[in-house]
């Protein structure tokens, strides 16, 4: 069941003023009671010290009688103080000592009684009276009544009991309301998250008044949306790309086979046709391994089954593989500079293989395309450049996107589906490291590089690996 903050705040907060009043309420209970024993022992220290002198001038039976009438007038009728006086000579007798459990004592005689009889508890003190003229030595007891003092302190402690209990039921109020208008941003926000929708995905969080607090989570989430909102509008422009591409070689397949269809076709005719489709088949299923490849890496896999080679090594055996394609394109290539890393070698030539048809791709006849290797701080990178066209800056940015071309109408736009260098990119990152495309003085480069020190990932090496043949141009 979900519970409201507010509330949740303003119970929190009344069970914490609940805990502070009886705090206080116990401390000035304590206080109070300590008090009032200390008035009633010095009232009973007074009337001790009047029966005291009383008593002690009592020294003749005369005079003992006049005594005993002056304890009788002392003693209030409703019997809150008791006095009594023992001997060893029964005439020298007053009263009846209070006799019973002792509750509590303090230093000085004082004694909390329990009477036999029931009642009251009473404070007592007793004191000894040396003999004087014709009077034996004498006990005398004085007792008074705690009642007052017991009904004081229930009436005291209900009282506390009551304004605790009242004190906390206002603050809990007082609370859900303070914390309603508290949490008034987070409800704001509230209603701000729950109109973003896809139709509306560039809104975000007005996070200019919110507290401190709810900034960090404001700027939070909306970082998180800008995140999706990335994510999805590459995904919307990925199968946009994806659609278009795969639109030309089904059309393709279903116009030659329509046509084939028309009427009686010799053998050979249909072993064309056929061948032909074979070819759009072909390049369906690169595009379809290319887009898988991608969707692998965009998960965040890193290259496994990492060996250490020499980059040179590997370029050389690449520069091998393309040697048909340099011929035929009239060009040439050369290879500078070496570096020794742990790579996955099936990538790495992909990696390569891609940036070098698209060198060839767009080469002159008779130019030569350069791969130079070096290490830049701590990553190792190999750079292509070939001779070519300027290319505008606002196309650079781009040449790695996928399905990307910068000439829409090329002669080999079926040979190219536009997923080489986004391949080549995805690589390096899996490497953990990054493209670049530069064109300056008549020369491209393009270039990608990978950590020099590369770490072995968690993800399976054939995770990475399946689909396409490293030597794919893409």
């Amino acid at each position: 069941m979900n519970r409201s903050i507010a509330r949740r705040l303003a119970l929190m907060f009344a069970l914490v003023a609940l805990l502070v009043f009886t705090l206080i309420g116990t401390g000035l209970f304590l206080v109070l009671r300590t008090q009032l024993e200390h008035h009633l022992r010095e009232s009973l220290d007074d009337r001790t010290e009047i029966a005291r002198i009383i008593v002690y001038h009592a020294v003749t039976p005369e005079k003992w009688r006049m005594a005993r009438e002056k304890l009788t007038d002392m003693m209030p009728h409703d019997g809150s103080t008791v006095y009594a006086v023992s001997s060893t000579d029964p005439y020298f007798h007053y009263g009846k000592p209070i006799e019973g459990p002792v509750v509590s004592s303090w230093p000085g005689g004082y004694a909390r009684v329990s009477p036999v009889g029931g009642g009251a508890d009473m404070l007592t003190i007793t004191v000894t009276i040396p003999a004087y003229g014709a009077r034996p030595p004498v006990q005398l007891q004085v007792a008074a009544s705690c009642s007052p003092n017991t009904r004081t302190m229930r009436v005291f402690g209900a009282a506390l009991a009551a304004l605790s209990a009242l004190g906390s039921l206002a603050v809990l109020l007082l609370s859900y309301s303070v914390a309603r208008l508290g949490l008034a941003p987070l409800t704001r926000l509230t209603r701000e998250a729950s109109a973003v929708s896809p139709n509306n995905r560039s809104q975000r969080l007005n996070t200019a008044s919110l507290p401190l607090e709810l900034s960090d989570l404001a700027n939070s989430f909306n970082g998180a949306l800008e995140r999706l909102d990335g994510a999805y509008g590459r995904l919307e422009s990925f199968n946009a790309d994806v659609a278009h591409e795969l639109r030309t070689p089904v059309t393709i397949l279903i116009g030659q086979t329509e046509v084939a269809l028309t009427r009686n076709r010799s053998v050979d005719d249909l072993r064309h046709t056929l061948q032909s489709n074979l070819e759009e088949f072909e390049r369906m299923r690169a595009i379809i391994n290319d887009m898988l490849f991608l969707a692998r890496a965009d998960q965040g896999e890193r290259a496994t089954g990492l060996v250490e080679v020499s980059l040179a090594a590997e370029v050389a055996h690449t520069l091998e593989f393309l040697e048909i394609p340099l011929e035929e394109a009239r060009v040439h290539a050369q290879l500078r500079g070496d570096a020794v890393a742990r790579v996955n070698r099936s990538l790495f030539g992909r990696a390569c293989t891609n940036l070098l048809m698209n060198a060839i791709q767009h080469c002159a006849p008779g130019a030569a395309i350069t791969v130079t290797i070096l290490e830049v701080a701590d990553q190792l990178r190999v750079a292509v450049a070939n001779p070519g066209e300027p290319i505008e800056p606002a196309v650079l940015e781009h040449l790695f996107d996928r399905f990307y071309r910068a000439e829409v109408s090329r002669t080999n736009s079926r040979e190219n589906h536009g997923l080489g260098l986004a391949i080549v990119k995805a690589i390096a990152e899996m490497h953990r490291g990054t493209v670049s495309v530069e064109s300056a003085n008549g020369v491209n480069t393009f270039a990608f590089s990978i950590a020099a020190s590369s770490m072995e990932a968690s993800l399976p090496a054939a995770r990475v690996n399946a689909g396409v043949p490293a030597e794919a141009a893409g």
